[in-house]
């Protein structure tokens, strides 16, 4: 599973074997999120006792390395 970026002692990452519509997974202690590559980026998923604030962090997160991230998923599922 590539990491592409930490933040917040949080993993972002992309699965190679996963599915449209691109999107990242995001990792922290007792929770997951799944947020779409979209401008702006939407929560698709969370999994475990997030908070607003870590929800709120992720989506900034991953908005300010949107082409980065965009760039990920095409390199990573062609």
């Amino acid at each position: 599973m590539p990491e592409i970026f930490r933040a917040y002692g949080w993993v972002f990452l992309i699965f190679p074997d996963d599915h449209d519509p691109p999107h990242v997974h995001v990792l922290g202690p007792g929770w997951q999120m799944k947020i779409a590559l979209t401008d702006p980026p939407e929560l698709m998923l969370v999994s475990g006792k997030a908070t607003r604030q870590e929800a709120r962090r992720s989506l900034r997160q991953v908005r300010e390395r949107l082409p980065i991230l965009l760039d990920a998923w095409e390199k990573i599922h062609g």
